[in-house]
């Protein structure tokens, strides 16, 4: 069974941390995009970030800049979301998703339609 599982989130203080993994099973990440998206209650689904198979080429979204970064370790199939200065905004059930068709993020990487397989989500709630 092709499975990417999410990790890490958990009930954090606005201003704190929190890192969160995303590690595939039954296939290999190494060649695909992969994208972070988070869902608040009666919100869509947002894009957070991106990162291309080499994880050289990273993508954010305007809300996370220079607060989150994404990062990924290909020798350990899994990728990345280092969350800092969190927001009471910042709460949501988090999600990674993989892109089977191609390696880079492109102008669409925020599109959830993009991509082909996801994650079952973790909730980060961010309060005080």
């Amino acid at each position: 069974q092709l499975q990417l599982v999410e990790s890490g989130g958990g009930l954090v203080q606005p201003g704190g941390s929190l890192r969160l993994s995303c590690a595939a099973s039954g296939f290999t990440l190494n060649y695909y995009a992969i994208g972070w998206f988070r869902q608040a209650p009666g919100k869509e689904r947002e894009g957070v970030s991106c990162i291309e198979s080499s994880g050289f080429s990273t993508d954010y979204g305007d809300s996370v800049k220079g607060r989150f970064t994404i990062s990924r370790d290909n020798a350990k199939n899994t990728v990345y979301l280092q969350m800092n200065s969190l927001k009471a905004e910042d709460t949501a059930v988090y999600y990674c998703a993989a892109h089977t068709r191609r390696s880079f993020c492109g102008s669409q990487w925020s599109a959830p339609t993009d991509y082909d397989y996801w994650g079952q989500g973790t909730q980060d709630t961010v309060s005080s």
